[in-house]
């Protein structure tokens, strides 16, 4: 009998607990004018709110805890909604520079084209020719857009090169900071020709007459508008140096490309060929810009390359 009243004490205990808890609710239903609790029922109240306490905190704690634990997942979702909103606000953003930029481009394109009165039709630079001995770039227009080998191609700081090749939407151009690109020039202040070369680098050399030439740092070169290539008027860079001509008969002058062939990505190819141009290429005389052999190099001389050109 002990040991089954030592099994059942607890039961028996929350047994009693929970009929005094009973009375309790009853007997406050009943008396409720009354302001003091019964003496057991204080005793009881003083017992079970330790209890109450007790249990509480702990509860309140897991409470929070999860509130709390909600609170930082929805915001990380936030944080992450906003981080992707900023990114797609910074590209946008950066799309609107570049258009700003782009539309600068095309109002100075449109006033060359109001002097020249020359169709032109804007192009994006999609590769570079890496080899040492040949410098051009790869534009995305090509035959179908009307474009031909022959066909000047510049930007609105000055001339960038020509045409050589074409494909039906694609063109490449050799630049004129090419070895084998030769420009009929002349200089703006004291009207003294010459040819402007290339020199393989990222500046350019004015060739002209040591007896009677007038040329000074600073000088602007333009194109003559002879040679058949270019118009007249095209900047082609800026005078930066003179090697002493002494007994030589041509004077070599170090140019500054007016163009900054470093940050070149938009083009403008003028729809125009000279008829001199239209005689070579119909004949096939006219130079193959391609890189030929070394050997084939060597013996090119800059005067033989000019000469077609000329």
């Amino acid at each position: 009998m002990f040991g089954f009243f030592k099994r059942m004490s607890a039961p028996i205990v929350l047994a009693i607990l929970i009929l005094i808890s009973l009375a309790s609710i009853v007997g406050d239903r009943t008396r409720v004018s009354r302001n003091d609790l019964p003496w057991w029922q204080g005793v009881l109240l003083e017992i079970t709110v330790p209890f109450q306490e007790a249990v509480a905190i702990p509860a309140a704690f897991l409470g929070k805890t999860w509130r709390s634990y909600l609170d930082l997942v929805d915001l990380r979702a936030e944080n992450d909604s906003l981080r992707i909103s900023l990114s797609e606000l910074k590209e946008t953003n950066l799309q609107f520079r570049e258009a700003l930029v782009s539309s600068g481009h095309l109002d100075q394109i449109v006033d060359m084209r109001d002097d020249f009165e020359i169709p032109m039709l804007p192009s994006t630079v999609v590769g570079l020719d890496v080899n040492p001995f040949f410098r051009s770039i790869l534009v995305d227009r090509g035959s179908e857009h009307g474009v031909l080998a022959g066909n000047p191609v510049i930007t609105h700081e000055g001339v960038v090169g020509v045409v050589t090749r074409t494909s039906a939407h694609a063109a490449k151009t050799m630049l004129v900071l090419d070895r084998q690109s030769a420009v009929d020039a002349i200089v703006q202040r004291s009207r003294t020709r010459g040819i402007v070369q290339g020199r393989g680098s990222g500046q350019l050399a004015f060739q002209f007459e040591a007896q009677g030439g007038d040329v000074r740092a600073g000088d602007q070169i333009l194109t003559s508008g002879l040679g058949g290539v270019y118009p007249k008027g095209l900047k082609l860079g800026e005078v930066a140096e003179l090697t002493e001509a002494g007994g030589s008969l041509i004077q070599v002058a170090a140019v500054r490309a007016a163009v900054d062939f470093g940050r070149l990505e938009q083009v403008f190819l003028m729809l125009r060929r000279g008829p001199g141009m239209d005689l070579l290429y119909e004949t096939g005389e006219f130079f193959d810009p391609s890189p030929a052999p070394v050997e084939e190099q060597v013996g090119t001389s800059d005067e033989d390359v000019v000469n077609a050109e000329s």
